[in-house]
C-alpha cells in the first residue's frame, strides 16, 4: 500500500502540506488564485456566478477600514484580508452546517488559520445567497445587521455582484502586495 498522500501542488508548482503547512509552501499568486476559485455559499448565488472568497476578503478588509475610527495598521489590514486564507489554499470553503460534522481535526485546523466576519456574511446571505434578512436571524442564527451598501461599491461593478475569478485574483493580488 502506499502511503496517503497529504500535499496538493499549487499553480506555482510548489507542494503544499497539508498536515503540517509551512509559508514557504505556496507564492502570494497561488492564494489570490485559489481564493478567487473557492466559493462561499458552497458556489450557490441569486447571480449568474457564485462569490469567491477573494471578493468576500476584499469586502471584510473594506468594511474594517469604513469601520475603523483611528484607521488600521498595515498588520490588521492583512489579518483581515488573509481571514479566509486557508480556504485557498484548502480549496474550499466549509459551509457551516457541515463543519460539525468534520471532526475536530477540521475544527482544530480552521481555529488556527481563520476567523469569520459576521456581518459580511449577513450581507452575502441576503445578496447573495438568496436568504431574507428574518432567514439570517432565524435559520442562520446571525444576529448581525444586514449591510445594505456592498463596501465593495466604489470598484465599479454592480453592488454584490461576484467578480470573475480572474478579477477577483487580481484585485486580491494587488492589496495584498499594497499591505506589503
Amino acid at each position: 500500500m502506499q502511503p496517503s498522500r497529504a500535499w496538493v501542488r499549487l499553480p506555482s508548482g510548489r507542494r503544499l502540506d497539508l498536515i503540517a503547512p509551512t509559508p514557504f509552501d505556496w507564492t502570494d499568486e497561488d492564494l489570490a488564485i485559489g481564493l478567487s476559485r473557492t466559493f462561499r455559499w458552497g458556489g450557490h448565488s441569486v447571480w449568474p456566478a457564485p462569490l469567491s472568497v477573494a471578493q468576500h476578503s476584499l469586502a471584510v478588509l473594506a468594511l474594517r477600514r469604513a469601520r475603523s475610527r483611528a484607521g488600521l495598521a498595515a498588520a490588521e489590514q492583512r489579518r483581515e484580508l488573509l481571514h479566509d486564507a486557508e480556504e485557498g489554499l484548502l480549496g474550499f470553503d466549509c459551509i457551516s452546517p457541515l463543519k460539525p460534522f468534520l471532526g475536530e481535526g477540521f475544527a482544530a485546523l480552521s481555529a488556527r488559520l481563520s476567523a469569520a466576519d459576521v456581518a459580511l456574511a449577513a450581507a452575502e446571505a441576503v445578496h447573495v445567497a438568496g436568504w431574507t434578512a428574518a432567514e439570517v436571524r432565524g435559520t442562520l442564527g446571525i444576529k448581525a445587521t444586514v449591510l445594505a451598501q456592498d463596501p465593495l461599491a466604489a470598484a465599479g461593478a454592480e453592488p454584490w455582484r461576484p467578480w470573475p475569478p480572474e478579477v477577483a485574483a487580481e484585485r486580491f493580488l494587488a492589496a495584498l502586495r499594497r499591505l506589503g
